[in-house]
């Protein structure tokens, strides 16, 4: 029995949803198999086994459009439009057996009650099952009534009293139109289920599209004002060494200073160094998993304090963890933990998403979280990453604190290359060139 649980935790939640349903469906087929089996014991040996070879049809038909359809509703497949036709006449041909046996089969009363009693459960599965084929809900009206009409008349037929003979349509249209019911309502939840699943796909794409925006606006902040003061003493080298005038060198000096200013910064921007805020990488890691639906607790230490550098590192794990489990896995609750243990600060971010096919966040020679232990290496930090038992996949960020932890300041460069980098290099201009 361990496989079929290692089967089913590797499903995702959507796909857990359309086994349920396809099984539900399965399982119409064979409870008509077993309950028209027992109602064929009193027609006797042949008849009864000619009605469980016909039904037998009927039944492996029903399993076969029941995946089909459901393929189709999920557009791996077309319409199986020949196969629900295959299933009405097959339906139509197990009813008249039925009642072809009731009629020229061993007398009695009992016959006639299991006869009709085949027909009844052989039109109902066979209607509700069909409606899975169908989209339109007038079409799904017209095959229940159609069903119920074919009851009223096979009763009819055979000399029930109009009472009766309308009793068993209305039966048929009731029970029927239950079946194809509940077949319809079915298909929307597994539809609505699919759709919900992919809109959390889509918001963890915007999540990193946003990030990727977020890179490129600080990226152009910092070098767009940079390469404009670089190109604009550039260009005033230009025009001075063309002059032969001596200035041209301190120019060019000042564009190397820029040059490298402007390397550093990037530096910073990609490290994270300007917005990866611990304490704000938190909160919005729990705000995102909860509105996904995974029960996210953030327990432990308060990130004031750390160092600037402990704190930024930190908020990308923090950062990467929470997009990974909810692109990975199958997570309903997941746990946070900051701690600061012996000169170390422990950040781990525990959840249940853990499938057999992986893990519950991400692989452990993904380039996610390489990329964080290049990151945590230049601080000299570990990661560690990977199943620990009981469907539980865990992730370990360990830095070591400095002796003494002086928190640096957080105002911007001074100089050219800040805010009034600009002003000088137009002042320069103006007081260079005659």
């Amino acid at each position: 029995m361990r496989w079929p649980g290692r089967w089913w935790r590797r499903q995702s939640k959507p796909e857990k949803v359309e086994t349920y349903t396809r099984w539900s469906f399965y399982s119409f087929a064979v409870i008509e198999f077993i309950a028209v089996g027992l109602l064929a014991a009193p027609l006797g040996v042949w008849p009864g086994a000619g009605l469980l070879l016909v039904l037998g049809v009927h039944a492996a038909v029903c399993f076969v459009t029941v995946s089909r359809s459901l393929d189709w509703t999920r557009g791996r497949r077309p319409q199986p439009v020949r196969l629900l036709w295959t299933l009405a006449a097959v339906t139509a041909a197990v009813g008249v057996a039925a009642i072809g046996i009731a009629d020229r089969g061993p007398g009695g009363e009992q016959v006639d009650t299991a006869a009709g009693g085949a027909f009844g459960v052989v039109v109902v599965v066979g209607a509700g099952i069909i409606a899975l084929g169908i989209r339109e809900r007038k079409r799904v009206f017209a095959v229940v009534g159609a069903f119920a009409v074919s009851s009223w008349i096979v009763a009819f037929t055979r000399g029930a009293p109009a009472g009766e003979s309308l009793f068993a349509s209305v039966i048929a249209l009731f029970c029927g139109g239950l079946l194809a019911f509940t077949a319809v309502i079915s298909v929307w939840l597994l539809n609505i289920v699919y759709e919900l699943d992919e809109a959390r796909e889509n918001r963890a794409r915007l999540a990193v599209a946003e990030e990727r925006l977020r890179f490129g606006r600080d990226l152009h902040d910092v070098m767009g004002r940079n390469l404009a003061v670089i190109a604009l003493k550039s260009e005033l080298a230009v025009q001075l060494a063309q002059r032969d005038r001596p200035e041209a060198v301190a120019q060019m000096v000042e564009v190397q200073r820029l040059a490298h200013e402007s390397q550093r910064e990037v530096r910073e921007v990609v490290r994270g160094y300007r917005e990866a805020d611990l304490g704000t990488e938190l909160s919005g890691a729990q705000g995102v998993l909860t509105a996904a639906g995974i029960d996210c607790t953030v327990s432990g230490a308060t990130a004031a304090g750390l160092p600037v550098a402990v704190q930024s590192a930190l908020g990308w794990v923090v950062r990467e963890a929470a997009t990974n489990v909810l692109r990975h896995g199958d997570a309903r609750r997941c746990a946070v933990r900051l701690r600061v243990l012996e000169g170390h600060v422990v950040l781990s971010v525990e959840n249940d998403g853990v499938s057999e096919a992986g893990d519950g966040s991400s692989g452990s020679t993904g380039s996610g979280l390489a990329g964080l232990r290049e990151r945590l290496a230049e601080i000299d930090g570990t990661l560690e990453a990977g199943p620990t038992g009981r469907g539980l996949f865990r992730l370990t960020a360990r830095i070591p604190l400095p002796s003494q932890n002086p928190l640096p300041s957080q105002s911007g460069p001074s100089g050219p290359s800040g805010p009034s980098g600009s002003t000088a290099a137009v002042r320069s201009v103006s007081e260079v060139m005659p």
